[in-house]
Order: structure tokens, then C-alpha cells, then sequence
């Protein structure tokens, strides 16, 4: 597990148990050019900030501004109604934790002026995991975009529209 995702009720003392090595992790985390990451990253206290169309849309052209600007292939993702899975592969000058930190600012920010949503959107940190040559990508897409349909959100990801792979 990379980065702290305690909520914000909890105390220092509490948060600092169950996450114990959490900020040597943070400080060790590597990022290599070219390499393919599956990150997963949540809103602030696991709000449906994402059950807002709106708000879908605009963190998916924060997602598509890091790809167009050249600093990741955005590979697949899809958005659920309180996290993000996004598989990238980086490709530019800026490590993984700038890109992710990049994407959930913009976000943040056209959110906070476009919908008047009020405090934190995204928790601190996020998980990823890097993806060696022998897994399987598309096993990979195919499993971040089966997301909507694990959660019983739809029937059929045809029915989803907030996801989006290479493959698939």
C-alpha cells in the first residue's frame, strides 16, 4: 500500500497504527519512464463526488490533458462514483506521483469552480502497482473496466459510459 488514505475524522494518534512505514513508503516510491502503472485513488471520506455527471466529465479531461500533454499513455481507466482506477504507462519527464497529484488537483480545482463543491475532493495519496512485462494488459484493462459491473452498478459495461481502454 502506498500513501496514507485515512479519512480526516481520524485522529493522528489512531491513523498512525494502522499505517505504520506509510511516509518511508511514500518517500521510497519509484517511478521509472515506460513503465505501466495501475493506480487507484479515492475522493475524500468515499463521497459520490463522481455520481455527478459534471464532475465525471471533468476529471476525465484532467485524465486526458496528462496523455495529451505527453507525459503518460492513458491506457484504461474507468471512474466510479468515489475512486478512479487508471492504468498509464509514463512516457514524459514527470514521475508518477507529480501526474496522479496533477490529475486530482485540476480536478479538484474545475470542480470546486464549476460545481461549488465545498472542502477536500480526493484523499491524501493513492495506490499503484506496477505492471510487470509477463502480466497480462489487457487482463489488466479488462479488470479495471469491469469495475461498474462488480459493484452492481450496471448489467453490462455497455451500459457505463466512464471508462475507456485501448484494447477494449
Amino acid at each position: 500500500m502506498h500513501g496514507r488514505l485515512a479519512g480526516p475524522s481520524l485522529s493522528m494518534q489512531h491513523r498512525a497504527t494502522p499505517f505504520k512505514g506509510t511516509r518511508q513508503l511514500r518517500v521510497r516510491r519509484y517511478s521509472e519512464r515506460n513503465r505501466i502503472y495501475h493506480v487507484t485513488t479515492r475522493t475524500c471520506g468515499r463521497r459520490p463526488v463522481f455520481s455527478c455527471f459534471q464532475n465525471r466529465r471533468l476529471l476525465i479531461r484532467a485524465l486526458q490533458r496528462q496523455h495529451l500533454d505527453g507525459f503518460v499513455d492513458s491506457l484504461a481507466f474507468v471512474v466510479m462514483p468515489d475512486h478512479l482506477h487508471w492504468l498509464l504507462q509514463l512516457i514524459g519527464t514527470r514521475d508518477l506521483s507529480t501526474c496522479v497529484g496533477l490529475v486530482k488537483s485540476l480536478s479538484a480545482r474545475e470542480i470546486h469552480a464549476t460545481q461549488g463543491i465545498d472542502g477536500k475532493i480526493w484523499q491524501r495519496g493513492f495506490h499503484d502497482r506496477a505492471i510487470r512485462k509477463q502480466d497480462d494488459l489487457v487482463a489488466v484493462a479488462r479488470y479495471i473496466v469491469a469495475n461498474p459491473l462488480r459493484a452492481g452498478i450496471v448489467d453490462s459495461i455497455r451500459n457505463y459510459p466512464l471508462w475507456d481502454a485501448k484494447w477494449l
